[in-house]
């Protein structure tokens, strides 16, 4: 039979475990007599543990919620996974970087040496593409208000900042009345986070990105939820995010012949079609969101372009050639007279 202290250990970890144990079992568990786990439970009660009685034939016990959280345990893959868990999230932009780093630091000391080995061992950093780094964090506060109001299934009232750079700024966005939608779920993608809602004014599905929400209270009615187009909330995000539409066919598809290898082009590009036309030739069939994006994204590649179609990706070349000379032309920051002068 296990020492007391042990064995409270093992009852309060088998106590997290599932939300209902029958007396009868954790007795046999614990090798134990029924009475002993009852003297038991009323020692995890004494040190701050919410253990209830449940009724029923068998009678039982539940690890209910208390007014403030006491000492856990984990077992050995539970405290990996959570210190793992805790590493990613001192990346997420969800503003819970600092606190993840502290629960880990806080995880880490209370640890026996052969765990405390094995998180040093798995140290990484969570490296996201380089567009993809966010120049706004979003708070806390406002992701559990936005998943609060997606489980409750209730409307969300929120104001929307445009994020653009001038005439249609935060200013023009006050005067906005305020965007109503069915929250239907929060993701992440490219290190910020989004919320997949249905928008009631404009009758369709939007990503709206959760920096740019603030939401109102109260929230509005209770909804029944309506189904994400391919029901894969996941996969719908990525077709918006990729230039497609819902039956996956993505809006804005052109074609270039690059000169450069094809092993060259193809690491850079996921979701494109890369096709071998010599040693330093290729052809590249590739979809985005818009033609001037993907014109931009082609145009990152140091090798000579010749688009083969359509007509609306030879035109956002051209738009882009204008931009570029402009910029080319421009006078040097800093200089009499131009942008770089202060008041």
């Amino acid at each position: 039979m296990q020492k007391t202290s042990s064995r409270l250990l093992s009852l309060l970890s088998m106590l997290q475990a599932r939300r209902d144990w029958p007396g009868a079992l954790l007795a046999e568990r614990l090798d134990v007599s029924p009475r002993t786990v009852r003297r038991d439970v009323e020692r995890l009660r004494e040190l701050g543990y919410p253990v209830q009685a449940t009724k029923g034939p068998e009678g039982g016990y539940r690890l209910a919620a208390g007014t403030e959280l006491p000492p856990l345990v984990f077992d050995d893959e539970q405290a990996v996974a959570l210190a793992v868990a805790l590493q990613l999230a001192t990346g997420t932009g969800a503003g819970i970087e600092e606190a993840a780093a502290r629960a880990l630091n806080t995880v880490r000391q209370v640890m026996p040496a052969r765990l405390r080995r094995r998180i040093d061992s798995l140290r990484f950093t969570a490296v996201e593409r380089p567009v993809a780094t966010p120049d706004q964090r979003v708070g806390a506060s406002v992701l559990v208000a936005l998943s609060a109001a997606a489980h409750a299934r209730e409307v969300l009232r929120f104001d929307y900042a445009s994020g653009a750079p001038s005439g249609g700024g935060r200013d023009d966005d006050a005067a906005a009345p305020p965007r109503r939608a069915e929250p239907h779920h929060l993701v992440t993608w490219g290190g910020r986070w989004y919320l997949v809602a249905w928008d009631l004014d404009r009758e369709d599905w939007r990503t709206f990105r959760a920096d740019r929400i603030t939401p109102r209270i109260p929230t509005g009615p209770r909804f029944t939820p309506r189904e994400v187009p391919g029901g894969d909330v996941a996969a719908f995000v990525a077709r918006r995010f990729h230039g497609s539409n819902d039956a996956g066919e993505q809006l804005c598809r052109g074609e270039v012949i690059l000169g450069l290898p094809a092993a060259a082009v193809s690491r850079y590009t996921r979701d494109g079609m890369v096709e071998e036309l010599g040693a330093d030739r290729c052809r590249l069939v590739l979809g985005s969101w818009s033609w001037h994006g993907l014109a931009g994204f082609i145009a990152r590649f140091d090798a000579d372009i010749e688009v083969v179609g359509p007509p609306e990706l030879r035109d956002a070349f051209a738009h882009l050639a204008d931009r570029c000379t402009r910029a080319a032309g421009s006078p040097p920051v800093g200089a009499a007279g131009t942008a770089g002068a202060t008041e």
